[in-house]
């Protein structure tokens, strides 16, 4: 009997330092993901890209599959293209856009994708300087047809941006950013328990228009 307490206590322990192990090694992995696009986005800022990725040879590669290093959920604003402003190539980023960086089924279910079955281990929620979808939600007023949708999605980060001091569209943005990373993060059931088991990381991030640069938020 005491032999088999023992036995399932070092298995117990043994469990536990390979799940610390794992972590820690995600993390780590995470951290050099993390580099690698402000690295990109320092070259594309000083205006010194290196367009990696971006061959014949490459395409031929990745002519049967595809192993992006993160998924960019984006504002669908012309001025913000992931793969150009982190300087990247084919089959490196798994970009979903939409306008206001703003979550549906449809942009879950892509994420979901990309996570599950292209084991991607980084998620970027990107938003932008002067967004017009988050400045249409701050101005109010009945939006037509679609546009509503966006709107109401942005609409809580309007009201809690309107409490703060600072510009309040560019207060709604960074919230906006934050309010999508917890969304993603709690988002049942495959996003919520990658993030749990810390096999996949959500982080948001800002695009300066004027300079280039990508801040990421804390």
């Amino acid at each position: 009997m005491k032999t088999n307490k023992y036995f399932l206590f070092i298995l117990a322990l043994s469990m536990f330092f390979a799940g610390a192990k794992f972590q820690a090694q995600t993390q780590s992995e995470v951290g050099s993901l993390i580099k690698k696009l402000v690295d990109g986005n320092k070259r594309y800022a000083s205006s010194k890209m290196i367009h990696p990725d971006q061959t014949s040879a490459r395409r031929t590669e990745l002519k049967n599959e595809q192993h992006p290093f993160a998924v960019v959920l984006s504002c669908s604003d012309s001025r913000v293209p992931p793969e150009v402003i982190f300087d990247q190539g084919i089959g490196d980023l798994f970009v979903i856009r939409v306008a206001g960086n703003v979550l549906d089924d449809a942009a879950i279910g892509s994420i979901e994708y990309a996570v599950e079955h292209l084991n991607v281990k980084l998620i970027v929620v990107l938003g932008h300087e002067g967004c017009g979808a988050v400045s249409a939600a701050v101005q109010g007023g009945e939006a037509p047809g679609h546009l509503r949708y966006l709107v109401e999605a942005i609409q809580p980060a309007v009201e809690k941006a309107k409490s703060l001091s600072g510009d309040v569209v560019e207060n709604a943005v960074r919230i906006n950013v934050q309010n999508v990373v917890t969304q993603l993060k709690s988002s049942e059931p495959i996003i919520e328990e990658f993030v749990h088991k810390k096999k996949v990381d959500v982080v948001g991030a800002r695009y300066d228009l004027d300079d280039g640069s990508v801040t990421f938020l804390k």
